[in-house]
């Protein structure tokens, strides 16, 4: 990654958090624990960019302008809605999940080729 890349970067994300914060207080709210849930157990994909954080705001702005309440647009559970947005995308917890059988069945298939 460059130098350019990397200010190419940050100037997304604070485009995005400009947009973030113009949002209404409660979608504000919502949108800050929608992050915290997806950067703990959220796609690999989050860290090329906003994309999926951006489709989140366009859906909230649109839900802002149609005067809805943000938990009109996500639903009460918003954990729900955020297991829901990434049901079909590789997580961190699948990669860790993926490494821990490699690793169990690779020290299994030493073991058992020792005792032949």
């Amino acid at each position: 990654m460059s130098i350019q890349d990397i200010i190419e970067g940050k100037k997304e994300w604070r485009a995005h958090m400009a947009r973030v914060k113009a949002l209404p207080q409660d979608y504000q709210i919502v949108y800050k624990e929608l992050q915290k849930y997806l950067f703990k157990v959220g796609p690999v994909e989050l860290t090329e960019g906003t994309g999926l954080l951006s489709g989140i705001v366009d859906l909230f702005e649109e839900g802002a302008a149609s005067g809805k309440g943000v938990l009109e647009v996500t639903g009460s559970d918003v954990a729900a809605f955020c297991d829901d947005l990434i049901k079909d995308s590789k997580t961190y917890t699948d990669i860790y999940q993926e490494s821990a059988n490699q690793e169990v069945n690779k020290a299994i298939k030493k073991v058992t080729d020792k005792t032949k």
